[in-house]
C-alpha cells in the first residue's frame, strides 16, 4: 500500500482487531481520519480508560470497574441459579434474551489438551468455593457446543457432583429456520433428545 506511515501504522493496528481485515481496516481509519479532530481523541481515551479501569469481578470473574460486577451487585438474582460461560460476550449473549435471572460464573476458557489448557488454567477453583459458600438451587452449563466445549461441562459435572447442586446443561438442536437434511447427526440426534412437549 502507497500511505503515509502513521496511516499504516494506524491501519495495521485496526486490522490486528479479530474479524478486521485490511480493506475494514483502511475503512475504518479513513472514517476516523474524517471525522471531527476531538472523535479520534474521545476513542483513544475511551480505550485507555477500558483498559485501565476495567478488572474482573471477584466473585464472577464478568467485566467490572469495581470490586462486583452488576450482576453480583443485584441482591435479587443471588437466590437463582448460576450459569457457566466460556467468556463474558457469552455472558452478553444470554443477558440480551432477559430469559436468565439468576448470576454467571466466567470461565474465560474451554479445557483444550492439545492448547495446553487444562482445568488449572480456568476460573474452576473460584467456582468451587463460591459453590460451597452459595449453595445455588441449579448450575446451568452453558459452554459452547464442540469437543472442548463438552469436555468442559463433562468435567465440570464431575467436579460438582458430590456437592449435591444440581447441574444441567444449555439445550442445543435446529437453529431457527434451520433445515433437517441439511442439519449435521450431532445435532438432529441433540434435537430428538432433547424434545420437550408440544
Amino acid at each position: 500500500m502507497n500511505l503515509p506511515v502513521p496511516l499504516e501504522r494506524l491501519v495495521a493496528s485496526l486490522s490486528r482487531l479479530p474479524g478486521v481485515g485490511e480493506k475494514t481496516a483502511t475503512r475504518l481509519a479513513f472514517y476516523i481520519l474524517r471525522e471531527k479532530n476531538n472523535y479520534a481523541e474521545e476513542l483513544s481515551a475511551a480505550l485507555l480508560d477500558a483498559k485501565s479501569a476495567l478488572r474482573y469481578c471477584r466473585r464472577c470473574h464478568h467485566l467490572t470497574d469495581n470490586d462486583l460486577c452488576v450482576v453480583c451487585v443485584d441482591t435479587t438474582r443471588h437466590s437463582g441459579p448460576i450459569c457457566i460461560v466460556e467468556s463474558v460476550p457469552d455472558l452478553l449473549a444470554i443477558e440480551r434474551t432477559g430469559d436468565f435471572s439468576g448470576t454467571y460464573h466466567v470461565l474465560h476458557g474451554v479445557i483444550a489438551p492439545l492448547r495446553g489448557i487444562g482445568p488449572d488454567d480456568l476460573r474452576l477453583r473460584s467456582l468451587i468455593e463460591r459453590l460451597k459458600t452459595s449453595a445455588p438451587p441449579e448450575l446451568i452449563i452453558a459452554t459452547n457446543v464442540g469437543v472442548e466445549g463438552e469436555a468442559t461441562a463433562l468435567y465440570i459435572k464431575k467436579v460438582v457432583q458430590p456437592l449435591g447442586i444440581r447441574v444441567s446443561r444449555i439445550a442445543t438442536g435446529i437453529p431457527m429456520g434451520g433445515d433437517l437434511e441439511y442439519l449435521d447427526q450431532i445435532t438432529l440426534s441433540r434435537a430428538l433428545s432433547g424434545r420437550r412437549d408440544f
